[in-house]
């Protein structure tokens, strides 16, 4: 466990002073933005001069100075919601019932009351600054033979409305998109440029989603808008002038002028809180340079090992590793000091560290590979595991091997819902998630039991599977070819699988209602899987790119103590990676988005992450040649090696 000390001072130091910094630019972009928000909202072809007098008037006067106010302190907290929820690692739904736990999650529901609010107040700001007959809530009619009285302006009713709905599906669209997901951009730039580059889709995105915004919202008010109406008539003692139309009528939502401005605001609503969120993700994740090694203890915490190897808010993880990975490329200095010795004693304590970590991080996505593609090959079909006709080829033993050492420290651990829950006689019967393998339940993959523990002869589970629940077939997540494809076997005979008892009635209709919506997407549990690659493809680049620095900068030869477990880790990693994309839906690109301004980077992680593995094996083939043949390692790694240095892979 990490100190208190250790895991506060980033966050506070440098975390809170960047989100303070992105809130700051944000709230100084306001005033421009409501400019062009009131000449849009108020530009007339016939009267150009006239509206530009108008609009000058207008954005000196108190009303919109206390607007400015007012949206200035909705700018804060949508810049703390988003520091509050963000995270480097997505969630991601693997089946339609999870997504629909997300969206009544206690969090949600407040981050969406919380949204609706702030989009009252939007709405409020809007229909002050446009004014005309949006001003006020309540107006001076004179109904036919009676006193003047206060009426309710549903035009201003219409525009809080709005503004709710609209804050209320920008938070359930963060979440369908994963908004909150705060990627590392590849290609470092300033953060103008990122700025200035990311403007023209940020216009887009909030100019398309208030279209919708609106289009839904009319069609909801046609069949709801009495319910707030009659609500606030009562409640402020208000009445309803029968001279003009409602709006929750065919007349009255054909009023182009109102669409026009509802779309208006709803877009200055949208594109104010996604500047903020631009801002956010620009300044966070800017690289971040942290000292390899300190002169002062009390500062010791701080340096690149150190951050590394304790277990540490996951944002100073990622910023930790991607300064590993440019380290390693960019700058010969610092390589020097994370292959020195330390003083006195000459032990490489800052390349033991880091080395160590990465390690670590390979092996136990090696680890949940393989416990993945064992979970999914007995998804609901068992197989002949007799200890007579069973053999195991030296890659699978090596595997075996490597996957009992022990566990590391830290383990990155993607969202619980990578496997569904199987339907067993009406009753659910969870899955086994892949990276923490619950071995006492009954619905555990044999093989996934022999790789973390002996087999006992006298356990039920030594040879043939016996227990009839394991025969039953779950939800099935790929073609009832997979194991054949993957393993290379035909499919047992449906002879040697016994038939389940026969249930008495057929499944319910609510059952079954269940049953399909929480069968799993394949290709979600696939990006699920791979939702914390980065951190992966980081440390395989800074890995791969200091042993290439060895060769010729390791004068003490520390690195070559541990390259043979850098080696045999990835070509691990590397057979893994290769089973899985053999697997049905594993290589199928997904389709990028293009008007939302969540962040689809992680659905393409596998795909980068293979690349960058064998960018990373290559790398090191290139460098040291037939050197390798003289590093320790099983036959079938150096043969998978050999194909490498042959350019056969």
């Amino acid at each position: 466990m990490f100190s208190t000390e250790t895991s506060c001072w980033f966050i506070r130091k440098v975390i809170c002073w960047r989100a303070a910094a992105s809130i700051a630019w944000a709230v100084l972009l306001l005033p421009p933005t409501t400019a062009v928000f009131v000449i849009l909202s108020k530009f007339s072809l016939l009267h150009p001069i006239q509206t530009i007098t108008e609009c000058l008037c207008l954005l000196t006067s108190a009303s919109t100075i206390f607007s400015f106010i007012l949206l200035g302190g909705v700018i804060i907290i949508v810049g703390f919601l988003i520091l509050e929820y963000h995270t480097v690692i997505p969630t991601i739904a693997c089946s339609k019932m999870a997504l629909f736990g997300q969206l009544l999650h206690p969090h949600q529901f407040v981050n969406s009351l919380a949204h609706s609010l702030m989009g009252i107040i939007v709405g409020w700001c809007c229909a002050v600054t446009i004014g005309y007959r949006y001003e006020t809530l309540g107006y001076t009619c004179t109904q036919s033979d009676s006193y003047p009285q206060m009426c309710l302006n549903e035009h201003h009713l219409v525009f809080l409305l709005a503004g709710a709905f609209v804050g209320f599906s920008y938070s359930l669209v963060g979440v369908i998109h994963n908004m909150n997901y705060v990627s590392f951009h590849s290609i470092q730039q300033y953060k103008y440029l990122r700025f200035k580059g990311s403007l023209p889709l940020v216009v887009k995105c909030s100019s398309a989603q208030a279209f919708y915004s609106v289009r839904n919202f009319i069609v909801l008010y046609y069949f709801l808008g009495y319910i707030p109406r009659t609500w606030i008539c009562k409640t402020l003692n208000l009445h309803v002038d029968s001279a003009i139309h409602p709006l929750d009528s065919i007349a009255g939502l054909l009023d182009l002028s109102l669409l026009y401005h509802l779309w208006i605001s709803a877009t200055f609503l949208l594109f104010t809180w996604y500047i903020t969120l631009l801002l956010f993700r620009i300044f966070v994740t800017e690289v971040y340079s942290f000292p390899v090694m300190s002169s002062f203890t009390e500062d010791a915490h701080q340096c690149l090992p150190k951050v590394l190897i304790e277990k540490q808010p996951m944002i100073l993880k990622f910023l930790a590793l991607k300064d590993l990975a440019l380290l390693s490329q960019h700058s010969p200095s610092r390589r020097s000091e994370v292959l020195s010795l330390s003083q006195p004693g000459g032990h490489p304590h800052n390349w033991n560290a880091i080395s160590k970590e990465c390690l670590s991080l390979l092996a136990d996505l090696t680890q949940r590979l393989v416990a993945y593609h064992e979970t999914v090959a007995t998804n609901g079909r068992a197989k002949s595991m007799s200890s007579g006709s069973e053999k195991k080829t030296s890659s699978e033993t090596s595997s075996t091997e490597e996957l009992m050492s022990p566990r590391p420290a830290f383990l990155m651990k993607t969202p619980a819902s990578v496997f569904a829950r199987s339907f067993v006689g009406g009753l659910q019967s969870p899955l086994t998630a892949p990276f923490t393998p619950d071995l006492d339940s009954p619905f555990a993959s044999p093989a996934l039991r022999r790789l973390t523990a002996p087999a006992d002869q006298g356990s039920p589970w030594y040879g043939t599977v016996q227990s009839p629940h394991i025969m039953r077939r779950a939800p099935k997540l790929w073609s009832t070819s997979t194991d054949s494809q993957v393993n290379g076997s035909p499919e047992p005979s449906p002879a040697t699988v016994p038939s389940p008892k026969q249930e008495s009635s057929k499944p319910s209709f609510l059952s079954q209602f269940l049953r399909n919506r929480k069968e799993q997407l394949p290709e979600a549990s696939s990006q699920a899987l791979f939702a914390d690659s980065q951190a992966h493809i980081w440390a395989l680049e800074g890995l791969s790119y200091l042993v290439q620095a060895s060769f010729s900068e390791d004068q003490f030869g520390v690195v070559q103590t541990t390259l043979p477990s850098i080696l045999c880790s990835m070509l691990l990693l590397q057979e893994a990676v290769d089973r899985h994309f053999k697997l049905p839906h594993a290589s199928s690109k997904p389709v990028r988005s293009a008007s939302s301004m969540g962040d689809s980077t992680y659905k393409t992680l596998r795909f980068a992450l293979r690349v960058t593995l064998k960018t990373a094996i290559y790398r090191i083939t290139t460098t040291f040649g037939d050197h390798l043949n003289a590093v320790q390692m099983s036959a079938e790694h150096r043969k998978r090696l050999q194909q490498f240095l042959e350019y056969k892979d």
